[in-house]
């Protein structure tokens, strides 16, 4: 491979500006995505019953207009809210228009046949005390207009919708003194998409900003020292191409992806960026450096890849798609990254080390400049000079193989520690908290919260072989009445027979024949929020503020509650019923991320190890990288419970990616340690030279994805900002147990390793004797060696 690569620097680096082109091409076709199918596999019931019954049949979300500082009963407020009415209604995907005005248009219509708002004052108040309900008008001050949109729309309809509805209420001329805001869960989510994709492109451009200030701190020793960044980039523009060609979605988890491949790929990019400046520097061409650099460093830095791809894999097992796609993105980027290194990186440093080799003899001056020369040792043995950092990893690699015994036990009861208070850390669900607490949606979300007290709801589809059947109605009555009078988190309830009743005198009819004339009367619109064809109906539970109440652990709890009831108070036969709804799939999908993370981290931990065992046949090798990771799992989980901390939806992979990034600086240093093995030194002085050699690039890239993760701490988002401080922690710990906890595992069990060899050969060299010994005894005549 190297030497493939020296013979062909120039179609490599044609062939990488090609791809490019090709990666820009396809990155065009990446999609955002943020709907239940990234929540919830499409094969699954939940998704069944939650997308294809009830958001594409009953379900609809509201934008939510608020008037407030005025009274409701103006005339001019009501033409305005007449003409947002008539705006809003034409556009394509609003299904309907609550406000006072369509109310009191409508009682003025059933009065007097006429459907338009009365002129007089006191008319017109006399029909807002008679018919206006509290949901549009909760005082005198407050009214709300809901303009319901199809639950089936996607996100880029809802967002064009929204902007509408924002010009439409521009257009209606409200008085002066009322002021409006324009809310409700879509207007909420279409702006912390547009905050968080806005605030992820930020924070990135400060994590290379920050990466490319450690780079000149501690890569200084090479020349071009910011050429590894520029290679990571490389690869991740590769990664945005293979997303659009596989058609890999970006969701609000898989961003995340990109600042842990920068991180990776850049250690990549430097750990043959390092070897192939180690190489020149001792005084090898070019050429051979770069077969040097491709024969030591390229082995182990695919089998680093091997056992990070392997720790990512466990991503793969999540019930929830956009793991899974964080889990895909991880692993194709990771690749991408390496090859970009590989072939990209070596060939640039080679190409510009022969254009500096070309202006020596041309110009007569030294390939390497004066600052960036390499210092060499007094004792001219042409290798560099060691400076501070050399020296401090040398003095601890030689302590801590000094003092394996204390500094283990101290490792191992941290260890211990940090996995039991691991179980006591909290889950963070609240998904407002996840989001810039200054967040003007979100503001005003909680603004109309405090209005309304609330309207979340517990959404029950009901399956029947007839929807006109009296018995059907009555037991959705009772047990709507069942629920409200048992259950204070259940403060209402909506069904068909709610309208029925409120038709009938506020009863149900008892034949069939009165209820389907009483359809016949209903407004289709009505009609087709609780019902669809003959044989399914709809029960809306209102539950009011569910995170404000409860929480959702309690709502949780509550669903189970409800659905023991629906046990008890059975439904007539031939009806069945389903509890879904947005609160119950989001139960579902934290359960799915948070419970199955010990089992991934654990899965992880499993495969790694059986990686390394497969790629060296050596249990010594599978073995020490696992342990030095293990003791950091541990070590997080009790930071965590010290810091006070909480698991977040994208922080609950973490357990398997710290796995993929921690285990290559094992595997790096490991390979290091063998190849001075290789050359003679004792497993002391192997470890000691590996950590000196090597350690400054481990250090480089560990620092680089480290301070690359700050910037993430920096985010007004608390999930990202979660994930950046808790990623900062492990890539922290996983660099000091490699330069701390492997050298000792690893010199303390080779040494055992190998005196257990060397009284074996001892052992089988005795024994030989003396089989020799008394074979020699067998054809001897001395009367001596017949007793022996």
């Amino acid at each position: 491979m190297g030497i493939f690569i020296e013979n062909n620097t120039i179609p490599i680096i044609l062939v990488a500006l090609l791809l490019v082109l090709v990666s820009v091409q396809g990155a065009q076709n990446i999609t955002m995505e943020s709907g239940t199918e990234t929540f919830v596999e499409k094969t699954s019931q939940l998704y069944q019953d939650f997308d294809h019954l009830y958001m594409n049949i009953f379900g609809t979300e509201a934008i939510v207009i608020i008037v407030e500082d005025g009274q409701v009963s103006n005339p001019a407020l009501l033409q305005a809210m007449d003409r947002l009415d008539h705006m809003s209604s034409s556009l394509p995907g609003v299904v309907d228009v609550q406000s006072v005005a369509t109310v009191v248009k409508d009682a003025n219509f059933g009065l007097t046949g006429d459907a338009s708002l009365p002129e007089d004052k006191a008319e017109l108040q006399s029909l807002i005390d008679a018919h206006v309900p509290e949901q549009l008008m909760p005082d005198s001050t407050h009214t709300l207009v809901y303009v319901e949109i199809a639950g089936s729309l996607t996100d880029d309809q809802k967002q064009e919708i929204l902007r509408e509805v924002e010009t439409s209420v521009s257009l209606a001329e409200f008085p002066p003194d009322y002021n409006v805001v324009v809310t409700g869960e879509p207007a909420f989510m279409v702006s912390m998409n547009n905050a968080m994709m806005s605030s992820m492109g930020v924070l990135l451009g400060l994590s290379v900003v920050l990466m490319i200030v450690v780079l000149y701190l501690v890569f200084g020793h090479v020349r071009w020292r910011l050429m590894p960044l520029a290679i990571v980039l490389l690869g991740i523009i590769y990664t945005f191409g293979a997303m659009g060609y596989l058609g890999i979605p970006m969701t609000m988890v898989s961003m995340a992806a990109f600042p842990v491949l920068i991180g990776l790929g850049i250690d990549y990019a430097i750990q043959f960026h390092n070897r192939i400046e180690e190489e020149l520097e001792r005084g090898e061409t070019p050429a051979d450096a770069v077969v040097d650099t491709i024969k030591h460093t390229g082995p182990a830095v695919l089998i680093a890849l091997i056992i990070t791809a392997l720790g990512f894999f466990s991503l793969l097992t999540s019930s929830v798609p956009m793991i899974q796609d964080f889990a895909k993105l991880l692993l194709i980027g990771i690749v991408m990254c390496f090859l970009a290194s590989l072939f990209v990186g070596v060939t640039v440093i080679y190409g510009l080390d022969n254009i500096q080799s070309m202006r020596k003899e041309k110009f007569g001056h030294l390939s390497l400049s004066g600052k960036n020369k390499p210092k060499t040792s007094s004792a001219g043995t042409g290798e560099p000079k060691p400076d501070i950092l050399d020296r401090f990893l040398g003095r601890t690699t030689h302590f801590t193989i000094k003092h394996p015994f204390m500094i283990l036990s101290i490792a191992v009861l941290l260890c211990v520690g940090g996995l039991v208070a691991d179980t006591q850390v909290g889950i963070q669900t609240d998904t407002e908290t996840f989001v810039p607490q200054d967040l003007p949606a979100l503001i005003n979300l909680a603004h109309l919260s405090d209005i309304t007290g609330g309207e979340d709801q517990m959404n029950i589809i009901i399956k029947t072989d007839n929807a006109a059947d009296p018995e059907t109605l009555k037991w959705m009555d009772e047990f709507s009445s069942h629920e409200i009078d048992s259950r204070n988190n259940i403060i209402g309830a909506e069904s068909m027979a709610s309208v029925i009743k409120s038709m009938n005198g506020g009863v149900i009819p008892e034949s069939e024949s009165e209820i389907r004339s009483l359809y016949e009367q209903m407004p289709a619109q009505q009609k087709d929020r609780f019902m669809h064809g003959e044989n399914m109906l709809l029960l809306n539970l209102n539950v009011g503020d569910v995170m404000g109440s409860i929480g959702m652990e309690g709502f949780e709890v509550l669903t189970e509650i409800v659905k023991d009831d629906m046990l008890w108070m059975s439904p007539p036969p031939g009806m069945t019923a389903t509890i879904t709804g947005s609160n119950v799939v989001f139960i579902e999908v934290i359960g799915a991320l948070t419970s199955g993370r010990i089992f991934m981290t654990y899965l992880g931990l499993g495969m790694v190890f059986g990686g390394l065992f497969l790629i060296y046949r050596d249990l010594l090798k599978a073995l020490v990288p696992v342990v030095t990771m293990f003791m950091v799992i541990g070590w997080s989980g009790g930071l965590m419970y010290l810091l006070g901390m909480d698991y977040n939806p994208m922080t609950a992979t973490l357990g398997a990616l710290i796995l993929g990034v921690g285990s290559e600086y094992a595997v790096l240093m490991m390979e290091r340690y063998f190849e001075e093995k290789e050359k003679g030194a004792s497993p002391e002085e192997a470890m000691t030279e590996a950590g000196v050699k090597i350690g400054k690039a481990i250090v480089t890239s560990g620092l680089t994805t480290l301070f690359g993760f700050c910037a993430l701490i920096a985010s007004d988002f608390g999930m990202i900002s979660g994930f950046g401080m808790i990623t900062v922690i492990d890539v922290g710990l996983a660099l000091f147990a490699t330069f701390v906890i492997f050298p000792p595992v690893m010199v303390l069990l080779d040494n055992f390793r190998e005196k257990r060899k060397a009284r074996k050969i001892i052992s089988d060299v005795s024994l030989e004797d003396n089989i020799e010994t008394i074979e020699l005894a067998k054809h001897s005549t001395d009367p001596e060696a017949d007793a022996f």
